[in-house]
């Protein structure tokens, strides 16, 4: 009987900035509603970089989940195959950890380890700017296709997640207890209380002031650096 390849399906991005959390929802998401063979990894990758290099060396088939700046309406969701993953993971980094996931594909690549199979499923953002921000409406509508998206590619290798009969209580999936989506939406303080996207309150203080000249500034602050030459 041949070997069952080993598969890793990741979510990659960071939950405290809105639509770039959509890589990891996915992933939590498709554990809380999916058991999978014991050859399936689902794995919560968060902004973790180069440190998930070995697991993706481990890997015969990649399947990652990520919020991707593809130039495209926002919410739209998009599918990318084997050698363009790379391209669409750095051309319009939407955060440093696209930029770590590029170098983890090049690390293994150069280890003569790279996944033989490599899918990015991912989706457009609508807003960035807004931390401690969750996803936007059309953003988290697109969470179950993806995971359809990604059944359907595993079904390809003769895989087949089981739908759970009762999904998984959130506690219980690979989610991180407290950024739990549920947690993370309900138990966070308001606009009001703690502004998300720049703090007026600072602007508007009469004992700030914005620098008249900023580049000037900077400039004669790097011109006294120990060490640095003009």
């Amino acid at each position: 009987m041949s070997k069952q390849p080993n598969i890793l399906i990741l979510g990659i991005g960071n939950l405290l900035w809105a639509d770039e959390g959509f890589g990891v929802r996915a992933v939590e998401e498709f554990h809380r509603q999916y058991d999978t063979p014991d050859n399936v990894t689902l794995m919560d990758g968060g902004t973790q970089g180069i440190y998930l290099v070995q697991h993706v060396r481990d890997a015969d088939v990649l399947i990652v989940f990520d919020a991707v700046d593809y130039g495209l309406p926002p919410g739209t969701m998009k599918r990318v195959e084997g050698e363009e993953v790379p391209k669409f993971m750095g051309a319009k980094k939407v955060s440093l950890h696209q930029t770590g996931f590029q170098e983890v594909l090049a690390m293994a690549e150069m280890m003569n380890d790279a996944p033989t199979h490599l899918l990015l499923i991912g989706v457009q953002p609508v807003e960035l700017e807004d931390f401690g921000g969750g996803l936007r409406p059309e953003t988290k509508a697109q969470v179950d296709p993806a995971i359809e998206m990604a059944l359907e590619y595993l079904s390809g290798f003769g895989i087949t997640a089981q739908k759970r009969e009762t999904p998984l209580s959130q506690g219980s999936t690979i989610a991180c207890p407290i950024m739990t989506t549920e947690h993370y939406e309900n138990e966070r303080p308001s606009e009001e209380l703690a502004c998300r996207s720049g703090d007026e309150r600072l602007i508007l203080d009469r004992n700030w002031q914005a620098p008249s000249d900023f580049e000037g500034e900077m400039d004669a602050l790097l011109a006294n650096v120990p060490g640095e030459t003009g």
